[in-house]
């Protein structure tokens, strides 16, 4: 039997018709799904469930900050508003100890104090957002001196504790953070505070950190001559708020003031001394004797007895600048932009009176620059703050110098600003969340 011409069209544009109504439901169903990972883990907009009647939409972010003497966990609750970029609402911390590091032996014993953080978390958000909030653990110095093996065992275990929590968690969820990403997170963590990524048109500020073991220095180049001139590793660019920022960003190794205190006494990083752990120096009170333990290694310190040497402390700025000599790369382009110091920059600060501990302040290169000067010539007659000030006081002024700042420039110095820790938690959260927004 034939079938009509008129009946054949009329199948074929039934079928069609089903298929693109399959695709358009197949595409709808997916677009929801991506929609609903966004809005739930923060990246978009989320109502909070705990004020259904206020209108106002939230999102949340988990840190883990994995360091060498303890494990802190930040839980943050950011406040939306249209075209306008998140503010911090509100900010659950919890910390204990001992670091991740310690469990390196025995690393299924880390989850009892992970668990016990991660009820934080679920206290602090409401239990519908939880599923697509995501979670994130960065380990510091602790897990990058273990040897790869024991690290990679330690982030497996957290890994495991997190695919059992009720969070958002991926491969990439768990990870070391190198210095590089520690200084970018920190100077999110700053100019966010501050107001300076709320707009294209707004000036940011630059960052240093002095740590115990590395510095770093981060600043967003206002010359495009300082990008191209700069080595391709200092220069890193990202999008955040729907802006990009291109910003030169480099950490030192070894280079942080423990180990530059080491480095200056006559030690070897991570080399226990041969025949004796005895470090003498004239840079310690003449009748000094102590004990100093850095990298695992515990050594005894003297001060230099007057008149068993011809070298002053006065003179161990040389000793300072042949130690960082080709070290550190002069940065350009940083002599209009504020820069704000934290760290040791702020705890030698505080020593020499120049600040106040609680509340912060400003100082110039050449406070440091007097300081060590001052403390130093009267090292027989009793240190400001702990033994090792003068020693201290001369890195740092040397350190800032060789980095490119002229002796007038000013540094505000700041452990809070408008109430919030600067620590880089609050920017590596940013920056994971604008990764997912992006892939």
């Amino acid at each position: 039997m034939k079938i009509p011409k008129l009946l054949l069209i009329f199948l074929a544009f039934a079928c069609v018709v089903v298929y693109l109504t399959y695709i358009r439901n197949s595409y709808e169903e997916k677009k929801a799904s991506t929609s609903a990972f966004y809005t739930n883990a923060g990246i978009s907009s989320a109502s909070h469930k705990n004020k259904p009647t206020s209108g106002k939409k939230y999102q949340y972010g988990i840190m883990f900050d994995a360091g060498s003497t303890g494990t802190r966990i930040h839980v943050f609750t950011f406040l939306l508003e249209p075209r306008e970029a998140p503010k911090l609402a509100h900010e659950a911390f919890k910390a204990i100890k001992p670091g991740l590091s310690a469990y390196a032996d025995e690393p299924e014993k880390c989850s009892k104090g992970l668990m016990e953080l991660l009820e934080v978390a679920k206290e602090n958000i409401p239990e519908e957002d939880r599923k697509m909030t995501p979670l994130v653990l960065k380990a510091t110095a602790g897990l990058r001196l273990l040897p790869g093996e024991k690290a990679d065992h330690l982030l497996n275990k957290v890994r495991e504790v997190f695919d059992r929590s009720p969070f958002l968690s991926r491969e990439d969820s768990v990870s070391i953070m190198d210095g590089t990403d520690e200084g970018v997170s920190a100077w999110i963590t700053v100019n966010f505070l501050i107001g300076g990524l709320h707009a294209a048109d707004t000036p940011t500020v630059g960052m240093l950190d002095l740590g115990g073991g590395s510095t770093q220095i981060t600043f967003a180049p206002q010359d495009e001559k300082t990008i191209q001139t700069s080595p391709i590793d200092y220069i890193t660019s990202f999008k955040m708020f729907n802006l990009t920022y291109t910003l030169y960003s480099h950490s030192y190794l070894g280079l942080g003031l423990m180990s530059a205190r080491l480095a200056v006494l006559g030690g070897i990083e991570g080399q226990p001394l041969k025949g004796t752990q005895e470090l003498i120096s004239p840079c310690l009170p003449p009748d000094y004797t102590g004990q100093w333990e850095h990298a695992e290694v515990t050594y005894t310190i003297k001060g230099q007895k007057p008149g068993t040497a011809q070298m002053n402390c006065l003179d161990a700025r040389e000793k300072v600048e042949k130690m960082l000599f080709k070290k550190v790369k002069k940065a350009e382009d940083t002599g209009n932009m504020e820069f704000y110091a934290f760290s040791y920059y702020y705890d030698k600060a505080v020593d020499l009176g120049i600040i106040d501990e609680k509340n912060g302040g400003s100082i110039r290169v050449s406070d440091y620059i007097d300081g060590a000067k001052r403390v130093c010539s009267s090292l027989d007659t009793g240190s400001v703050g702990s033994p090792f000030t003068c020693l201290d006081l001369t890195y740092i002024s040397v350190l800032l110098q060789e980095l490119g700042f002229p002796t007038n420039k000013v540094f505000k110095l700041a452990r809070k600003i408008n109430g919030v820790e600067t620590s880089w938690a609050l920017g590596a959260t940013f920056h994971y969340i604008e990764t997912l927004r992006n892939q």
